[in-house]
């Protein structure tokens, strides 16, 4: 339908009024983009180019013997001037399409035998069982079946560049001379829901180093790139995340990476018309570009992967002296595991009966601990748990048995779910967590306190809470307790840091320590600095106060704190707070000539019809050319880190090593609060 709407935009606009609808019918043709091989691939029969040419170049000879032909007839077509009547040349192109129809039945098996299996050995039994039909000359016994698949409800409909456009790619710079689109945007789930079986298997496999979780856009622009010539260049939309996360690493990062340069982006264009939906624009040549550079309007000197106008294109490096200073909480795997009174599953253990069998013997609090997750973090105003937890740690089954009550609790709730498990050690290993943390364990022994952060969440809120408890895997935890660390963490630099290289949905941040810690430069001695203690220790003490004299926790107070219409007085205070903060940090760095001022700014672009009434994403943050710059800055500074790190060999070490275990004191600890 698309390609018979622009035949009629075409005559229309051309106004070639004397001429027949048609005469465009070898230019426009359809089919994905995304599916399909080269002419290296089709004579070779396989979805590899490096694969043995098929039945010992008899049928690469007939391959090249039809797309020759094909190249011949769309030349006359090309070339044909007013003396060739319509009939004539739509003879031609009926003649041409019988040529590219014996190549495409070849590649369309190819292709079917790829998605036809769900493993490499699958797929290759059936390849092997069409080479013999193509061989035996019955390969036209699948036509009837490929073109049912082609036109199915979920189609898979190939589409094989070159033998489509033989011209294009048969000159000695192969390739389109540029292209221009609007592709779909899909994330994982969209885009498996949408097409055949093993799509995203065939994505990864047409794109080396691509990531499963990547947009489908990152790989339209990865296509466009292959597909034009050397001097070429392409101009597509795409998803406002297209220099984020995944889809970045998919698509521009490789692209920058392998002789591509982004020569003009727009990162926020309001799209035309009532969707509330905001894209990016980008321009990419495949060689060196040798005009100006605009990003966002503004002549720069280059513009990265990141669509910044300084840094390399890559993905931060991971820094060896941030290990070990960042773990995910306890995976219990089992809500029997659990004493709470909340529970609305039945599940858990009261605690009124958690205290009846500590008082009936007391050596049972001895692996009872408290037990904290996310919502209490962001909830409580003091952070209180209201879970207590078993935890047998390490033990072996037979230690844990000197624990007869608990231990019976266990085998009765959660020994029968962990026998159905996929993984024989969480069957084997049935009265411990789902995943042990012994590194968690031996990096917080002697500690009196742990800085903390919700793994999911509106707002980026570390909070200090105090050791001997069990913290749920919906935490991160950093045995850093001082409020110098909880000011590094805290501070805008770490914020948007995280939010820019964490996965995220809309406002909600999914910390994840590999991505947002572990590649983090911080400022030096971040964890003892003394005027980052002094920032940091008047901003937590005052939200301290604050969150228990208005009954509140982190959630509510910064959703305060982000509202545009909140007035009060100490939440202003709270901001000038967070601000020192910021500029303390700043100046830590170095980086005094960065404003610390802030504005309410939507996080994301919404319909303000369809939206109502509802509480709109505003954030009180740095304008997106200072936080721009700072992302630059950090990423500069991660280079220089990494580079420091590798010659100095602790990269190298720390890739060596293997993080601590250690074996947790049975004794109860009457360890008070780290900050009273």
């Amino acid at each position: 339908m698309a390609v018979d709407l622009a035949k009629v935009s075409l005559w229309l606009v051309t106004l070639a009024k004397d001429h027949a609808l048609t005469f465009v019918d070898h230019a426009l043709r359809h089919g994905d983009s995304l599916v399909g091989l080269s002419r290296t691939q089709i004579e070779a029969f396989h979805w590899n180019a490096d694969a043995p040419r098929f039945q010992a170049g008899f049928e690469t000879m007939r391959v090249r013997q039809h797309v020759t032909k094909v190249a011949e007839l769309r030349g006359r077509i090309r070339e044909a001037d007013e003396s060739i009547s319509n009939i004539e040349l739509h003879d031609l192109w009926n003649e041409a399409q019988v040529e590219v129809g014996e190549v495409r039945l070849f590649a369309d098996l190819v292709l079917a035998a790829f998605f036809g299996g769900e493993k490499p050995r699958e797929r290759e039994i059936k390849r092997t069982e069409y080479a013999g039909q193509v061989v035996r000359g019955e390969a036209g016994h699948y036509r009837g079946w490929l073109d049912d698949r082609r036109y199915s409800e979920i189609p898979l409909a190939p589409f094989h560049w070159e033998i489509e456009f033989p011209e294009v790619f048969d000159r000695r710079n192969p390739g389109f001379d540029a292209i221009v689109g609007n592709p779909p945007f899909a994330g994982k789930n969209s885009m498996v829901a949408a097409n055949v079986n093993g799509y995203p298997e065939w994505l990864k496999h047409l794109h080396e180093e691509s990531h499963g979780n990547a947009d489908l856009v990152a790989h339209f622009f990865r296509r466009a790139f292959y597909l034009i010539r050397e001097g070429g260049a392409f101009g597509l939309i795409a998803t406002n995340t297209i220099a984020q996360g995944d889809t970045r690493s998919t698509g521009l990062r490789w692209i920058c990476e392998h002789s591509g340069e982004i020569f003009a982006a727009r990162k926020r264009v309001k799209w035309p018309g009532l969707a509330a939906v905001v894209v990016s624009v980008l321009h990419v040549m495949k060689g060196r570009f040798l005009g100006s550079r605009r990003l966002d309007g503004r002549e720069v000197g280059m513009i990265t992967a990141f669509l910044f106008h300084r840094g390399g294109h890559e993905d931060p490096a991971r820094l060896a002296v941030n290990n070990d200073k960042s773990f995910v909480g306890s995976y219990v795997l089992g809500m029997g595991f659990t004493f709470d009174d909340t529970d609305k599953k039945g599940v858990a253990t009261s605690l009124a009966e958690m205290q009846r069998l500590i008082d009936k013997d007391a050596h049972n609090q001895e692996v009872i601990f408290p037990y904290i997750g996310g919502e209490e973090i962001n909830a409580s105003p003091t952070h209180a748990h209201h879970r207590y937890v078993i935890n047998f740690g390490e033990m072996s089954e037979e230690e844990a048995r000197r624990w007869p009550d608990l231990m019976a609790i266990v085998e009765e709730k959660v020994k029968p779910g962990r026998m159905l498990n996929n993984r024989e050690v969480r069957k084997k290993y049935w009265w411990r967590f789902g995943e042990s943390t012994p590194a968690l364990f031996a990096a917080i022994a002697g500690l009196k306190g742990v800085l903390v952060i919700s793994r999911v969440g509106q707002q980026a809120a570390f909070a200090l809470v105090r050791t001997r408890m069990v913290y749920s895997d919906s935490l991160i935890v950093f045995p850093v307790p001082s409020y110098a660390a909880f000011c590094s963490l805290q501070s805008r630099p770490h914020e948007i840091w995280a939010r820019f290289f964490a996965s995220s949905m809309k406002d909600d941040l999914r910390y994840t320590p590999s991505d947002c810690f572990e590649t983090f430069a911080f400022p030096e001695n971040w964890q003892a600095h003394p005027d980052l203690e002094t920032a940091g220790k008047a901003y937590y003490e005052f939200r301290a106060a604050l969150t228990v004299r208005n009954n509140e926790g982190l959630t509510k107070t910064y959703n305060r704190f982000h509202d545009p219409d909140e007035a009060d007085s100490e939440i202003i205070k709270l901001r000038e707070l967070h601000a020192a903060m910021d500029r303390a940090v700043l100046d830590t760095y170095g980086w005094s000539d960065i404003s610390t001022h802030c504005a309410f700014t939507l996080d994301y672009e919404i319909d303000e019809e369809e939206w109502g009434d509802k509480k709109k994403p505003w954030r009180y943050r740095w304008p997106d050319d200072v936080r721009d710059e700072v992302l630059v800055r950090l990423l500069e500074l991660n280079v220089e880190r990494a580079k420091e790190e590798a010659r100095s060999g602790a990269a190298a070490a720390n890739k060596g090593s293997k993080k601590g275990t250690a074996k947790r004191s049975s004794a109860a600890s009457t360890t008070e609060d780290l900050f009273a």
